[in-house]
């Protein structure tokens, strides 16, 4: 029963789950190539200014500690240690760019921003931020985990005393910036301490329903994004570019109890005045920024960042609107003109009101600019790619670091900007229907007279540095014949040399992932539903049902017609589950009466439901619980359950 059950799952963390693992990625040498292109960045670019260094370590009350976060069972959840070889000049392997970003992003510790402002930098992806107020603290984005939250709160509490925390601000749905909410307050506290815990509209629903339908693949090609296997070396992962990666404890979520709806919300919180800016649609579905007038200070959650940010981002989502995120940036500098100060959910901060003022509008130009040129050129006929080949920033933009695509990338935002008006058709009748990979793979590599011979032209591409052209050839051998050892070794190696080339981190992760993958295959290693438990507690369970029906296999559901009826005795919610038309539909009970067609009733607390989808619950547990019952056919019910899919979380990416 429980594994039938199972298939019922829904979310899983944006970020991926599990502990960190150290798999190796083969060192190669550096081409004479990537060694060329990667001096062109420093000949390009102010690699050795300081300004940023300093700013990074401006205000710096305490280092973080090396020592390792882990959770109950022993596992590593967050290492900084492992990030100590990033210093000094840039070696070969890894852009020079990245390399200074990464440099930046390794400068972790608490840091007092101004007075009454300080910061957490460098506990997990990204930054906690503690404003004081009248009779406590408000904290601002309790960072991905319940274990690195209570370290980074621990650690702030050890220099600057305990204090209340009277308020928590989750400026965003994305899961680095509430999942380690528990770790800092819990809902019981909330209550009886009546504590504010403050987010945008439509928070809850976003952070819980972002990766519900596609979320296992999300999860899987994440693991690719942030190099989450990686090893932590100058020939692996080095970060993020928005931050160094992500930890993998246990996500937790709370209910706010006040939601930003207007554009605007003046609202004062243990007696900081605050001015809150919706800025949901930008960078996230549900997002807030906020001004602290007391400070002269902008609080710019992921709106802006010292980074190019992702319009699309790789690990899959919607399309974010590029027009709509750069007007709301300068909303953000019009309406709140008279800041000194900003910081935000990662990076570090910019003191001075005409450097805040030339950030802002900076950060603006670069989305609208990539905006409008994608469009002109598609309006003239070029197609995604195309255009990701011609766009490049003009230097006015390019030439701030904090433009520099460590995370997004002018390529992937180009394409992302054509996606988001035209669609996945670039309207060339040849790519309306393509044969699938393997199949057109086998006809290039007999068009090419055979694989040895695909393989000697792939291998002269790969000696005189046309890493492109040498990928695109060996994906077609891999594809044609994934036990093709000698392509896979070759695919590799390029991709490794790609991977040392690339200024953006998610485009390095990516590559040296995949160069992992095709070396040693895919892990073994599984999500951990466990780790969502509190998320899925607060998650309206009209979403397990919504993830079931994208799960319907077609083939077992051939000719069925079958109505199931799942009763939450302590919600006192139940609802009609119905196959037919190989479709599965739902509806709560109020909308609809279909009581003579059920075939089985499903009795359950939620609680029990939830440990079922987490495998807390077993057989035992759950066949003899006081809150599960089953009325009527237990084998319908079963056969019923049968009728899903439990997806794959480890398929293959990089191989058929």
């Amino acid at each position: 029963m429980k594994k039938s059950l199972l298939v019922l799952l829904a979310p899983v963390a944006l970020l991926g789950c599990g502990q960190e693992t150290t798999a190796t990625v083969e060192t190669q040498t550096v081409h004479p190539k990537t060694q060329y292109i990667n001096q062109q960045f420093k000949t390009d670019l102010a690699i050795n200014d300081q300004q940023d260094f300093i700013d990074a370590k401006r205000g710096l009350i305490a280092k973080a500690p090396l020592t390792a976060i882990k959770n109950a069972q022993g596992d590593i959840l967050w290492n900084n240690q492992a990030y100590e070889f990033v210093q000094g000049t840039a070696p070969a392997s890894v852009n020079p760019s990245l390399w200074r970003q990464a440099t930046l992003n390794n400068i972790r510790g608490l840091f007092k921003v101004s007075d009454g402002i300080y910061q957490l930098r460098g506990f997990d992806f990204a930054n906690m931020t503690i404003i004081e107020s009248d009779s406590g603290w408000i904290v601002v984005d309790p960072l991905t985990a319940k274990e690195t939250a209570a370290r980074a709160l621990a650690f702030a509490q050890q220099h600057l005393g305990k204090k209340p925390i009277k308020a928590v601000i989750l400026t965003h749905a994305h899961m680095d910036h509430f999942g380690g909410v528990l770790g800092v307050v819990t809902p019981q506290q909330v209550k009886a301490q009546d504590i504010q815990v403050i987010a945008p509209a439509g928070f809850v629903e976003a952070a819980t329903s972002e990766n519900i339908i596609a979320g296992v693949a999300m999860a899987r090609r994440s693991a690719f994004m942030y190099g989450k296997e990686l090893p932590r070396s100058v020939t692996g992962h080095v970060g993020s570019g928005l931050g160094t990666g992500p930890a993998y404890g246990t996500f937790g979520i709370i209910t706010p109890t006040t939601v930003i709806e207007d554009a605007l919300t003046p609202m004062t919180v243990d007696g900081v005045d605050f001015v809150f800016q919706n800025a949901s649609g930008t960078e996230s579905v549900a997002e807030v920024t906020f001004y602290l007038p007391q400070h002269n200070a902008y609080g710019g959650a992921e709106l802006v960042s010292r980074n190019m940010h992702n319009l699309y981002t790789l690990r899959g989502a919607q399309i974010r609107d590029a027009l709509a995120w750069s007007a709301k940036i300068d909303e953000a500098r019009i309406t709140f003109s008279d800041a000194t100060l900003y910081f935000g959910s990662h990076h570090w901060p910019v003191w001075g009101k005409d450097n805040v003022q030339q950030f802002l509008a900076n950060q603006r130009d670069m989305y609208k600019y990539l905006h409008d040129q994608t469009v002109r050129l598609m309006n003239m006929g070029f197609n995604g790619a195309e255009i990701a080949e011609q766009i490049t920033l003009p230097p006015a933009l390019a030439n701030n670091f904090y433009n520099r695509g460590y995370y997004g990338s002018v390529s992937h935002n180009a394409k992302a900007i054509y996606q988001f008006y035209m669609g996945w058709f670039d309207a060339n009748p040849a790519h309306l229907n393509p044969l699938p990979k393997s199949e057109s793979a086998a006809k290039y590599v007999e068009l090419a007279g055979g694989v040895q011979s695909l393989h000697n032209v792939a291998a002269q591409a790969y000696q005189d540095g046309e890493f492109r052209w040498a990928a695109e050839l060996l994906n077609h051998l891999v594809f044609n014949d994934e036990n093709d050892t000698n392509a896979k070794e070759l695919l590799a190696q390029t991709y490794t040399q790609l991977a040392y080339q690339s200024e953006a981190a998610s485009w390095r992760n990516f590559y040296l992932k995949g160069a992992q993958e095709l070396i040693h295959g895919v892990s073994k290693e599984g999500i951990d539903l466990a780790l969502m438990k509190e998320i899925l507690l607060n998650t309206d369970v009209k979403k397990f049902f919504t993830s079931m029906a994208v799960r319907l296999n077609n083939d077992k559901a051939q000719n069925v017609e079958q109505t199931v009826k799942i009763e939450f005795s302590d919600l006192n919610k139940s609802y009609y589950l119905i196959v037919k038309n190989n479709v599965l539909r739902h509806y709560g009970s109020e909308d609809i009466d279909l009581e003579q067609q059920v075939s089985a009733t499903l009795t359950v607390t939620q609680p029990l439901f939830v440990d079922m989808l987490v495998g807390h619950a077993g057989i035992k547990d759950t066949l003899f619980s006081d809150e599960l019952s089953i009325e009527g056919s237990t084998l319908d019910l079963i056969s019923f359950l049968r009728l899903f899919d439990k997806p794959d979380s480890q398929f293959n990416i990089v191989t058929p």
